[in-house]
């Protein structure tokens, strides 16, 4: 078990910025997986703002890269030895977090996951979140009523996040692969679908290159590939890149999940058929009123009725809407993106 007192190497490799609006009041840190990819930039400004307001002190951690699991066990460390009252977290792996988080919950934090429910779910005192199988689900349905027939002989590449499979990586996947109509073998792993329609899987990064490497790849497998799942969108700005190198970016469709404004205005320029939009800077506001209250009165939050989690919301984004599939428009989409 790692040493809890290992402070000095902590301070060396953790990103690290704070915003204070006391000193003397309570201290609730916010870790997430990177701090450039503009949703967790969004996060980060819902839970500085709130904590502002409710007189906290916000000390805000990021991995060096998506993925990066031992500087987010640091953090952890660091927020415990602190006397923080509560950590929100994105969890680059969530299941090897977890003892790390069982060490802040028995020092009597209380931890609430943001966008990513950790594995077990129960392993934090709460999630907010996106209900990211419905994301996924949606941006399936989406294409599969957009390609109509074809969709039967569709050719289908899934460009997801990392290696370690993270729930919020799985949920979109399989969401999406189900709205396609495409039968699920374990829904608690990418990869093991039968289904002759799908040429593969590539993982991304969450980023841009890693999209456009992840495409490659995968073109290099079945160039007739014809539809794009992706993590997110800077995913899917890289996937076009490279559908775009070979001239077939106008007959590749691509649907992702993130919602930010340069996403939205990609989903405007055609880039991206449609995605599924969700609202960081909810989840991190509302993180930071849990953490106060749970200083203030010990009361923890509670979940969204029928559902394990608390839902902070979704919405497709298109102008090409399809029977069946509930969607808003771009012009809203802009009206509500972020980033």
């Amino acid at each position: 078990m790692r040493n809890l007192f290992r402070i000095a190497a902590s301070a060396t490799v953790l990103t690290m910025a704070a915003a204070s609006a006391q000193a003397a009041g309570e201290t609730v840190c916010l870790i997430t997986k990177t701090d450039t990819n503009p949703f967790f930039v969004k996060m980060k400004e819902g839970a500085t703002a709130k904590a502002e307001e409710l007189g906290m002190t916000l000390k805000a951690f990021a991995g060096k890269i998506d993925g990066d699991h031992e500087t987010q066990v640091q953090a952890i460390e660091t927020c415990i030895l602190d006397g923080a009252k509560g950590i929100l977290l994105t969890a680059s792996d969530t299941s090897s977090i977890v003892p790390a988080v069982q060490q802040a919950r028995d020092a009597g934090l209380l931890v609430i996951a943001l966008d990513t429910p950790l594995s077990p779910i129960d392993s934090a005192d709460a999630t907010f979140a996106t209900d990211n199988y419905k994301a996924g689900l949606l941006i399936g349905q989406w294409a599969k009523a957009k390609m109509g027939e074809a969709a039967a002989d569709a050719k289908i590449a899934t460009l997801d996040l990392n290696v370690s499979q993270p729930t919020v990586d799985v949920l979109r996947n399989q969401g999406f692969l189900d709205g396609f109509g495409v039968d699920l073998a374990d829904p608690n792993v990418i990869g093991d679908e039968t289904d002759a329609r799908l040429v593969g899987s590539d993982v991304t990064d969450g980023n841009e290159e890693g999209g456009r490497r992840a495409m490659e790849n995968l073109l290099a497998k079945d160039s007739t590939i014809n539809v794009v799942h992706t993590i997110n969108e800077p995913a899917a700005a890289g996937a076009y890149e490279a559908l775009k190198s070979i001239g077939r970016e106008n007959d590749v469709l691509i649907v992702s999940v993130d919602g930010g404004c340069p996403g939205v205005q990609n989903v405007q320029a055609g880039v991206i058929g449609a995605t599924s939009q969700q609202y960081p800077l909810l989840m991190a506001s509302l993180g930071v009123e849990a953490v106060k209250k749970w200083a203030d009165e010990g009361v923890k939050p509670e979940n969204t009725p029928g559902k394990d989690f608390y839902d902070t919301g979704v919405a497709l984004i298109t102008d090409q809407p399809a029977d069946g599939v509930e969607s808003i428009s771009v012009a809203e989409g802009l009206e509500l993106c972020w980033g």
